[in-house]
């Protein structure tokens, strides 16, 4: 995984909650003080973040995580790191360099992406009721382009940065409901412990496909993956995700400019 469990849960919750909120303040303090707050007890924690022991508490349930202890144990084994810096002399090089390894990383998947299980996952956007699109931290950013492009063909598709609740849409969703999952190393369901669906039978849960740079699905809720190569670098994500979004977005559309159905003429919207 390129990121552990900290970053997943604690910038999803200050993105999706509203500024000044209780969680989004002591997710923010958190953040902020990170080496500090690992060996804090809950009242200690509180007084820091200046709530009750409650609100902690209710945080720790809000974000996902069973209790305290729970959360003390995430910030002790959080140990993220940006990848190495350039070490290119000149700053206009840096840049040459940049570009030239997201550029490969786009023809990486151009180039091993498969058309087949492209065409099956358009038909299946055409075919279900509902549609929704989630992705953690930077994979987000692939949904979202993918909901507005899906919008302006006429294809609503619900999203959410909180990753909280995605996987509470997930777990309540049915079998008429198509998932796709926006993950660079297929990681995606690892960061929840806890088992979806309860004890649904299969026909009755959505269909979820996977669009992850890794080879095979790594999860038994993962109907179908549409994968390419990649380096499984910090630099390759997001961009090879949002290529396949494009993609998809683009081939979905020319299904609805031949015919296959439709509600909004293809090429008439400005850009959002």
């Amino acid at each position: 995984m390129i990121y552990g469990k900290l970053p997943v849960v604690f910038l999803s919750v200050v993105a999706s909650e509203k500024s000044g909120s209780t969680n989004s303040a002591i997710a923010s303090y958190i953040l902020e003080h990170i080496d500090e707050v690992k060996d804090l007890g809950i009242k200690e924690m509180a007084g820091k973040c200046h709530v009750g022991t409650g609100s902690i508490s209710r945080f720790c349930k809000d974000i996902g995580l069973r209790d305290f202890a729970e959360l003390r144990e995430l910030l002790r084994s959080g140990d993220e790191n940006f990848e190495p810096y350039s070490l290119e002399g000149t700053p206009r090089e840096r840049l040459e360099e940049y570009g030239t390894k997201v550029n490969h990383s786009i023809s990486m998947a151009a180039g091993t992406l498969s058309v087949r299980k492209l065409g099956e996952l358009c038909r299946d956007l055409r075919t279900y009721e509902k549609v929704a699109l989630f992705g953690l931290l930077k994979a987000e950013c692939a949904a979202v382009n993918l909901q507005g492009d899906l919008w302006l063909m006429g294809r609503n598709a619900y999203t959410n940065v909180s990753y909280e609740q995605q996987i509470s849409y997930i777990s309540q969703a049915g079998k008429d409901t198509l998932i796709l999952i926006f993950s660079y190393t297929g990681a995606y369901f690892e960061y929840h412990r806890e088992k979806l669906f309860g004890g649904r039978d299969r026909k009755d849960r959505p269909k979820i496909w996977m669009i992850s740079g890794k080879q095979e699905s790594l999860s038994e809720y993962v109907a179908e993956v549409l994968d390419f190569q990649s380096l499984q670098d910090q630099t390759s994500h997001p961009w090879q995700l949002l290529y396949a979004a494009g993609v998809i977005a683009r081939e979905y559309g020319r299904g609805l400019s031949l015919g296959r159905g439709g509600r909004r003429k293809i090429g008439g919207a400005a850009p959002l």
